[in-house]
C-alpha cells in the first residue's frame, strides 16, 4: 500500500505543475494592441495630411471590399478623414470616417438610421486593421475577430492624393 501511495502522490504533485487553463484567451483585438516590450522604443508617427487620406482610402477600401478609386474623400477635420463611396446594393453612397492612430485605421460609419450604430469600429468584436506605408504602396492587414487575416495592398501616388 506504501509502495502505491508514493507514485501517486507524485503523479498529482506533478499534474498541479501545468499551465492554469481558467484565463480565457486573448481576442485578436487584445493580441494585435498588445504593447510593444519595454525594450522597444515607442515611436509614434504622424502622418502627414495626404498620408493620412491616403492611408484611410486604402483602410476603407480594404475594409469594404471597394477598389482604390471608388473612395473618395470629402475633407479632413483635424485628424479625421470624411470620405464616401458608391452603395453597392443600391448605387447611392455610403458615408464614413477614418483616423489613423499608433499604426491602426478605425472607421466609422455616417448617416445610418440609429446614432447607435454611427461608432467607431473599435470594440473588442471589430477587426483590427494596421497598415504599413512604403512609398506608393500601403499594405493593409486586418485581423478578424475570429482570428481570421486578410491582407491588401494598394498602390496611392502622394502627388495623386495632394490634389
Amino acid at each position: 500500500m506504501r509502495l502505491t501511495a508514493v507514485p501517486m502522490l507524485a503523479v498529482f504533485a506533478l499534474a498541479a505543475c501545468g499551465e492554469r487553463a481558467d484565463a480565457p484567451a486573448p481576442t485578436p483585438a487584445e493580441k494585435v494592441a498588445t504593447p510593444a516590450p519595454a525594450a522597444v522604443p515607442d515611436v509614434t508617427v504622424v502622418l502627414t495630411a495626404a498620408n493620412l487620406r491616403r492611408v484611410c482610402r486604402a483602410g476603407l477600401a480594404a475594409i469594404h471590399g471597394q477598389a482604390i478609386d471608388a473612395i473618395q474623400i470629402d475633407g479632413v477635420d483635424g485628424q479625421v478623414v470624411n470620405a464616401s463611396w458608391r452603395a453597392p446594393v443600391d448605387g447611392g453612397r455610403k458615408r464614413g470616417q477614418c483616423r489613423v492612430d499608433a499604426g491602426v485605421v478605425t472607421w466609422k460609419p455616417v448617416d445610418l438610421p440609429t446614432p447607435e450604430q454611427n461608432r467607431w469600429m473599435n470594440q473588442s468584436g471589430d477587426p483590427v486593421v494596421r497598415y504599413v506605408l512604403d512609398g506608393d504602396a500601403i499594405t493593409i492587414n486586418t485581423t478578424l475577430p475570429d482570428g481570421g487575416t486578410a491582407t491588401e495592398t494598394y498602390s496611392v501616388a502622394a502627388e495623386q492624393e495632394a490634389r
